[in-house]
């Protein structure tokens, strides 16, 4: 526990805590082992002690408490875009056959050819311009004063193309969970996301090498 620890420490592990949520979501927000989590880990905790003018050794035990935030980020993130595609694309919370069948097709449509991605999903045409991606942008790291993308932002500047993936792939998870046409939950996890998040970071990195009419014939069908 961080009550554990003296002041000092306590400190350091709630700047390198923060440090270390902002290197998950902009460098490897699925880490598949350990070892990367831990290399974030060092990392957070080398800047935060820097900025704190503080030499602490770190410990296995304060590593730990770091890496239980990864998990923790992604459904923080997720959560803040559910009601955001909710609200953006129309889903409504309704027992009625026809709120179910139109939830249904609605999220079977976005998710025919990555839809979501798209300015305007239904032309197909603003492709990765959807404004899903700045409005969760604004309230996940820029809502104020003290959220991590202004007190650290040189991670989020310019914005790196994990973060976009993860963003993409945290509005998929958020129209999977409507997919029966009734809202149900999904985890966020690793498992059943980092292949998706891994998909769409290649996608995206191709098609920003492309015009528009090329990165169309790109997108899953």
């Amino acid at each position: 526990k961080a009550s554990n620890f003296d002041d000092v420490t306590k400190g350091l592990l709630t700047t390198a805590t923060s440090i270390y949520r902002c290197l998950v979501v902009t460098r490897a927000p699925f880490p598949e082992t350990l070892i990367i989590e831990t290399k974030l880990a060092k990392d957070a905790w080398h800047e935060a002690s820097n900025m704190a003018e503080h030499t602490i050794q770190l410990t296995p035990s304060l590593i730990k408490m770091m890496t239980r935030r990864t998990s923790h980020v992604r459904g923080e993130l997720k959560t803040k875009m559910c009601i955001l595609t909710a609200s953006f694309f129309g889903f409504h919370a309704s027992r009625s056959i026809l709120a179910i069948k139109q939830n249904r097709d609605l999220a079977e449509s976005l998710e025919e050819g990555s839809r979501f991605v798209f300015k305007d999903w239904e032309m197909k045409c603003g492709i990765y311009k959807t404004r899903l991606i700045q409005s969760v942008i604004n309230d996940m790291w820029f809502a104020n004063r003290s959220d991590e993308g202004i007190v650290y932002a040189k991670y989020f500047d310019p914005l790196p193309v994990q973060t976009i993936a993860l963003i993409l792939t945290a509005i998929e998870c958020c129209i999977d969970e409507w997919m029966t046409g009734v809202k149900e939950d999904i985890k966020f996890s690793l498992v059943a996301y980092s292949p998706v998040s891994s998909y769409l970071r290649v996608l995206y990195i191709a098609c920003v090498k492309c015009s528009d009419n090329t990165t169309t014939l790109l997108i899953r069908q």
